[in-house]
């Protein structure tokens, strides 16, 4: 049985990929599937830690690049649990990519992701609330309510 509550650092996940030259397009930059992959695989695994069971993405709500990565660069992925809800958790996943040469940092892109957690049966099962312990922690969890609603209504529209 899972536990009531768990604090957002319980599931954290910074992962590290370098971007080699299978990962790049014709310019010599990050092919965007590629740090699509990356995001969903960074979330899934913050999303199962904090579920303690199997996951499946259900949806990106949005995935906004807005710096290239470049070939040889080393690319820095961060996600957290934002909010959990019944069965479901928002995911979100910030991308920077650091120039290994230089120490330059940019921040590149921002996704939003939703996963559901599992059971044996692959039916839905409940998931831990999360617990906002920082200022920043308890924006995205308010942020992540209005982003659901939003979902829900396009889904309604659809």
């Amino acid at each position: 049985m899972s536990p009531s509550a768990k604090a957002v650092r319980e599931s954290q996940v910074r992962m590290t990929e370098l971007l080699l030259p299978t990962h790049t397009n014709a310019l010599d930059t990050a092919f965007g599937g590629v740090i699509m992959s990356w995001i969903d695989i960074c979330a899934a695994i913050a999303a199962q830690r904090h579920a303690g069971c199997q996951v499946v993405t259900a949806s990106i709500d949005a995935l906004n690049f807005v710096a290239p990565v470049k070939k040889g660069w080393v690319v820095n992925l961060f996600a957290s649990v934002n909010r959990a809800f019944r069965s479901s958790m928002e995911i979100g996943v910030r991308v920077d990519a650091e120039n290994p040469i230089s120490g330059q940092n940019l921040h590149t892109a921002t996704a939003y992701l939703t996963f559901v957690a599992l059971d044996d049966l692959s039916k839905k099962r409940e998931v831990p609330k999360i617990i906002a312990e920082t200022q920043e922690e308890k924006r995205r969890y308010e942020e992540a309510q209005r982003r659901r609603q939003l979902r829900l209504q396009y889904i309604k529209t659809t």
